[in-house]
């Protein structure tokens, strides 16, 4: 493994920075880099009723690691103006983030060093270490404990301690979102080493949050610490999650702080021997691709009880449009690179879309069509169409059936998981199908589908969208192969309607059309939709028509990047002509312009072309999609459950500069795997260990 570059320390903040988000797929945390230790937290699969929408969406839970230092009668949280930054360091390679802090008090001057990270291999648990040192003796107070001053929300259950015997835990609640909506569990424990004569206290939220305070006296030049450890269960996966939370801290504290840590190293180690390289080309693509992995892989887990969204696990007040929403954009760009660096968390993330096909028959029933239509924005746990009622486009945005069906055929093709195939991939893949047939019009041209919605997501509609109808002849063709591989009936309708369904291309131009009455000038209509069909879909067409299709859609280029999603792609498309000065330059403003500083975390629209747009991080669909035009869009790789050694056949056109893209260490039908694809080679190698 080499190791990926983090990004460069912080010695002093600027208001436009965006707060550092910290997650391990289940608990998310976004850290304002000031003492006291503050700021936001979600929990996978906790949610609430939006009060403007009145839908589903993700909830705040109580900020679980939060604390406060006195020295005398200097508390820290009531003068900001005392607060000295010393440096904020982000560890790629660990998922730490370290901050350090000086104060100037009456007593002396306080050194403080804060890390935190969100454990890997213990799901549920967040820890953050506190050390501190003062120059002079002085009456000294730590606290530390949960604040949810400002969360929506209430105590289902008090806050109360355990009793009846000696334990670790400090204190275990129960938090309800409003109304009872969802449930979360809470716990923590603490120590404080390096001091004597110690005189600890609780508060348990009678006035206030429940927190734990240590008091004593310091003496000059004393080194304290102390350890901070939290569990948070979501209802879904306990009946009483916050015994389930106390539980599993109490573990989790008896495992120790060094383990925890040392543990949690040796998973991101794991998944760093996953890390995507890029031979020859200047160091700020490296530290742009280590960035665009770390925060992928930070945003998902194995065991996540519902999906992750398209800004992660990160929650900010003032910007949190899509709610938490389960979008298309997850399975077409984000479990692409997943299921060769982490296919276990792609499997979390489509069950999440098999335990709610019951909605996707429920949403297509309600418009009067069979089989299982899945919403353009899914709740996170109903699962139901859940965009604002002004949305009109969300009924007709017919491709995220198709492509969550696709993301199935890709996993099995990619995992060989033939259970998963049987039991999860078909009854989704089928249902799709079965949708598909009853939504198609059957005209004198074959068959079509008609008022609908593609990437370009306008009020009007279009008949015959080329992304829309080519997911659904792929969608169709990998059901039919699928399903013959498992001996299930097959439906002679799909077949009928993969063959005769109607794709726009323009006869004397030999272009593909986005939709049939095509404009460029019209609204977003230099999305490029029609080379999405090439990549990311990986649809294969007729080389004139890829060609002249590609041409046509880069020529309009200019007028489309900076937009969230295929942004990011275009890179490729030109890659793809072999114009590699060209690829440069649009991966520059297709993705390279989209990443803040100073931690590298992508937004949803360009500022560069955007400024007036606010900018959320971390925008996961536009980091899945660059890290996926690397792996697939440059590679040419292609799954099918044929010979591994036959997905790639492109020859290798890559940006100017770039030499080779290497991938140490992948995940192929359940075995280690190598990756190289050096420019100018007939084809990238994947060679299976």
């Amino acid at each position: 493994m080499t190791t990926p570059i983090s990004p460069d320390s912080v010695h002093e903040w600027k208001s436009e920075y965006p707060v550092p988000y910290i997650s391990n797929g289940i608990i998310g945390l976004r850290m304002l880099p000031f003492a006291p230790v503050n700021g936001t937290a979600t929990l996978n699969g906790f949610v609430a009723m939006d009060p403007e929408t009145g839908l589903e969406t993700y909830a705040e839970v109580p900020f679980p690691i939060s604390g406060d230092l006195r020295i005398g009668r200097f508390l820290i949280s009531e003068h900001p103006d005392k607060n000295h930054l010393r440096e904020i360091r982000y560890d790629f390679s660990t998922g730490e983030l370290v901050t350090e802090h000086t104060f100037e008090c009456d007593d002396g001057v306080v050194h403080s060093k804060v890390l935190t990270f969100c454990s890997r291999t213990w799901p549920s648990i967040a820890v953050r270490k506190v050390e501190f040192q003062i120059d002079g003796d002085a009456d000294v107070e730590i606290s530390a404990g949960v604040r949810f001053d400002g969360v929506p929300g209430y105590w289902a259950d008090a806050p109360r301690c355990p009793t009846g015997q000696e334990g670790p835990l400090d204190c275990f609640m129960l938090w309800a979102s409003p109304n009872n909506h969802a449930q979360a569990g809470i716990a923590y424990a603490t120590e404080l080493m390096g001091a004597e004569r110690v005189y600890r206290r609780q508060n348990l939220a009678g006035q206030g949050p429940p927190t734990t305070t240590y008091a004593f006296r310091s003496v000059p030049g004393g080194r304290y610490c102390l350890h901070h450890y939290v569990s948070m269960v979501p209802d879904q996966w306990h009946g009483r999650p916050h015994f389930q939370a106390a539980q599993l801290l109490a573990a989790a504290f008896r495992h120790g702080f060094d383990r925890l840590r040392a543990d949690n190293k040796e998973a991101w180690a794991e998944m760093w021997q996953s890390r995507i390289q890029l031979i020859g080309a200047p160091e700020h693509w490296q530290r742009l691709a280590d960035a665009a992995y770390f925060y992928l892989q930070s945003s998902v887990h194995r065991s996540a009880p519902a999906s992750t969204h398209i800004f992660g696990m990160s929650y900010w007040p003032d910007y949190h449009y899509y709610r938490g929403h389960i979008m298309w954009d997850i399975e077409t760009f984000v479990v692409p690179p997943l299921l060769l660096t982490h296919p276990e968390a792609a499997r979390a993330l489509l069950t999440y879309r098999c335990s709610q096909l019951r909605s996707a028959f429920a949403n297509a029933s309600a418009r009067g069509y069979t089989g299982a239509q899945y919403p353009w924005e899914s709740s996170p746990r109903a699962g139901y169409e859940a965009s604002p009622v002004e949305t009109p486009h969300a009924f007709t945005q017919l491709h995220v059936s198709m492509d969550i069906a696709l993301a199935f055929a890709r996993y099995v093709q990619m995992t060989g998981d033939w259970k998963f195939a049987e039991e999860s991939a078909w009854p989704v893949m089928s249902s799709v199908a079965q949708y598909l047939t009853s939504r198609v019009a059957r005209t004198e041209r074959g068959t079509e589908l008609h008022a609908v919605n593609g990437i370009a997501e306008t009020r009007s509609t279009v008949d015959n969208s080329a992304f829309v109808n080519a997911t659904a002849i792929a969608s169709l063709r990998e059901t039919i192969e699928l399903g013959t591989k498992l001996g299930k009936p097959v439906d002679p309708h799909w077949k009928e309607v993969s063959e005769t369904l109607v794709l726009p291309i323009d006869p004397e131009k030999k272009v593909l059309k986005n939709h049939d009455r095509h404009d460029p000038s019209e609204i977003q209509g230099s999305t490029p939709e029609a080379a999405a069909v090439i990549f990311p879909l990986g649809f294969e067409m007729d080389e004139e028509v890829e060609r002249n299709t590609l041409e046509y859609q880069l020529a309009c280029a200019d007028r489309y990047v900076g937009m969230p999603l295929l942004s990011a792609m275009l890179g490729v498309y030109a890659a793809r002509l072999g114009d590699r000065k060209r690829a440069a330059e649009l991966f520059d403003k297709g993705y390279a312009d989209f990443v803040l500083p100073p931690f590298g975390m992508a937004t949803e629209f360009s500022p560069a072309s955007f400024p007036d747009k606010p900018r959320p991080v971390p925008f996961t669909a536009n980091m899945g999609g660059f890290l996926s035009a690397i792996l697939y869009g440059l590679t040419g790789m292609r799954a099918n459950y044929g010979d591994v050694a036959g997905w790639c056949k492109q020859r290798i056109v890559l940006p100017e500069g770039w030499e080779e893209i290497r991938v140490d260490r992948l995940w192929v039908r359940g075995r280690p795997a190598s990756l190289v694809a050096r420019h100018g080679d007939d084809r990238a190698h994947i060679e299976m260990w």
